[in-house]
């Protein structure tokens, strides 16, 4: 006899339920979602397990309109919801459930029905047999259990008891709308939940949808979560650096309409997105590279070579995408919807405003040095409310954009300014700054790649440096190529290269780039293994010392790029000349905070001495 019908012939003569405690409670979530739920428990249930009521949302105003609760009937899974586990899709059903109902006001009932109901023992057993080739109903009927031993008769004496004889139920199982109607329950509409694709549960998923008719649409294009790619299209990295490289003739090609346009050519970021520049720190499960660290910082490097301001723009827009992979599944449901490599800029500098408003907030400010906002769909914004900073994610088009970057160098940039007045941004896409940017951060419970547990700070600090030194590493290449075949007035020499201080000037400045690249090198070092040993985060140490070669790197850089230009005579002023543009672009470079050197060598020393930091963000 199946449950439905059993559950048929005891609809007529179902037992009173009768509420037995209520207490408030306060929840907040991994990814930083928090709600307050009135817990219920209740006396008479026919199997007589510890189920709960969470009541969420305006949950008494609805019932006494008598208008219809949302209601999700969600069974207990200690791996799913507790464990993160991504078997299964319990977790994330469970999370985006108590934001539903929250916002719609109604009840999830908590159901101690481990596994479907054969209990958490046997459920793992299952596993164990699904790790075999059984899926997930085949496994169970091979333990001796039916494929769903679930009985909703609680389920429908808890709603009984408060009066929610008539629901809108949140589930994609058809069994639980059959069985709460037979019971007595009208199910005025079922709502389908999200599709919670992972690479460990694909099959789970494909069984219920078609062994027992769930509503789950698991294709790609619908699903929204894209399963890691294919070790054929996730290039090496080797494969990636060839392709930057190929870039660089044509970025030096462009340096002046980069300069020119005050942001990057339309040309240049077609071939940046073809090359799967923006994609590389995006994790494997939104369809990016997954790739670290070193990868990244050696990206800037090269394409400092060709231009300075394409290796800033883009250093930062690959950047933005990696936070953009720290948010909560609903915010990067949104922002990755197009692609794997959704473009923002980022900006925090002065911090705005924000007042808390229903629903949200309305932020208001004047923000500067928005990088590659002129290629961007959305901007990330700092603002304090309460004393608490938030970083807001905002379209770029609900913002006034406003011209303001003319400078001396990186002047391609476009690193223009932005503001707001009042401008509602959703309580979903307003983040606790010092979660998002923490190793445990929203994003890290959803996606497996290490540089997602990586702290905030650790990659904000690579940009300037690594473009300091590409750029420098260019302007010693000009350098030799113009002391081969120039003239030098007043001299006997042939070509400058035939001057013994000429030779004197392009050692030094050639070992300057090299002490440029070390010191760079070391930096990588110290993080790649720190982040091996302690994913969470560099120590005080690492940290003083990371920061400090760094620094000396883009120190040495600009030295390095100073002798080159000193030593070219008066054509290397000539705008059309490289060498001036990168020793404007790296002066401007230099005045950044992560290489302003006179606090970096303060902070560090105190690092290095035990004495601990004074600037806590540094």
């Amino acid at each position: 006899m199946t449950a439905c019908v059993e559950t048929t012939l005891r609809a007529a003569a179902l037992p009173m339920a009768t509420v037995r405690s209520q207490v408030t409670v306060p929840l907040r979530f991994p990814d930083g979602f928090s709600t307050t739920a009135e817990v219920l428990t209740f006396r008479g249930l026919v199997d007589g397990k510890e189920h709960l009521l969470l009541a969420l949302g305006q949950w008494e105003q609805t019932l006494l309109a008598h208008d219809v609760p949302l209601v999700r009937l969600h069974s207990e899974c200690m791996t799913g919801d507790v464990f993160g586990s991504q078997r299964c899709d319990c977790g994330p059903q469970l999370r985006e459930a108590v934001e539903e109902i929250a916002a719609a006001g109604g009840f999830l009932l908590y159901l101690r029905q481990e596994g479907r109901g054969i209990g958490l023992y046997s459920k793992l057993d299952a596993y164990a047999l699904q790790d075999t080739g059984l899926d997930t109903y085949d496994a169970n009927l091979a333990l001796g259990h039916g494929e769903d031993e679930r009985d909703y008769t609680a389920a429908a004496q808890m709603l009984g008891a408060l009066g929610a004889t008539s629901i809108r139920l949140l589930s994609n199982n058809p069994d639980k709308a059959a069985q709460l109607t037979a019971l007595g329950i009208d199910v005025a509409e079922q709502v389908p939940t999200g599709v919670y694709l992972s690479p460990a549960n694909h099959g789970y998923l494909a069984a219920k949808r078609d062994r027992t008719a769930h509503t789950l649409e698991l294709s790609g294009a619908d699903v929204g979560h894209v399963p890691p790619a294919t070790a054929g299209t996730v290039p090496s990295q080797d494969e990636i650096l060839s392709r930057v490289d190929e870039l660089v003739p044509r970025l030096r090609e462009r340096a002046e309409e980069t300069e020119r346009l005050r942001r990057l050519p339309e040309s240049t970021m077609n071939e940046l997105k073809e090359a799967g520049v923006f994609r590389i720190l995006a994790p494997l499960e939104l369809g990016g590279y997954g790739m670290g660290v070193k990868t990244y910082a050696e990206v800037i490097r090269r394409l400092a070579r060709g231009c300075a301001s394409t290796a800033w723009t883009a250093g930062h827009l690959i950047e933005h995408v990696w936070m953009l992979a720290r948010w909560p599944r609903r915010v990067q449901d949104e922002v990755f919807a197009n692609g794997p490599a959704p473009l923002a800029a980022a900006t925090s500098a002065p911090v705005g405003t924000a007042r808390k408003v229903p629903g949200g907030f309305a932020i208001s400010g004047h923000w500067s040095f928005a990088s590659g906002v002129m290629h961007s769909e959305w901007a990330l914004l700092a603002v304090q409310s309460d004393g608490v900073r938030l970083q807001c994610l905002v379209p770029v088009a609900e913002l006034e954009l406003l011209d303001a970057w003319h400078t001396a160098g990186l002047r391609g940039t476009g690193s223009n300014d932005l503001r707001a007045e009042e401008l509602f941004v959703p309580e979903h896409r307003a983040m606790d700054w010092a979660l998002l940017s923490a190793a445990d951060n929203p994003g890290s419970r959803i996606h497996s790649d290490p540089m997602i547990h990586t702290p905030m700070a650790t990659l904000l600090n690579l940009v300037a440096p690594a473009a300091a030194l590409g750029a420098a590493e260019y302007a010693v290449d000009v350098f030799r190529e113009k002391m081969l075949v120039r003239k030098v007035q007043n001299t006997i020499d042939n070509r400058q290269a035939d001057s013994p201080l000429a030779q004197a000037r392009f050692s030094q400045a050639f070992g300057l780039g090299a002490t440029a690249r070390l010191h760079w090198q070391e930096a990588l070092r110290i993080v790649s293994s720190s982040l091996e040993h302690q994913p969470s985060g560099l120590t005080k140490d690492e940290r003083a010392k990371y920061r400090l070669s760094l620094a000396l790197s883009g120190e040495a850089a600009e030295e390095a790029v100073r002798l080159t230009v000193s030593g070219s005579g008066g054509s290397a002023h000539r705008l059309s000349h490289p060498l001036q543009r990168i020793q404007r672009d790296v002066n401007v470079l230099l005045n950044h905070p992560t290489l302003s050197l006179d606090p970096i060598l303060e902070q560090a020393g105190r690092g290095l001495l035990g004495l601990g930091f004074t600037v806590p963000s540094f």
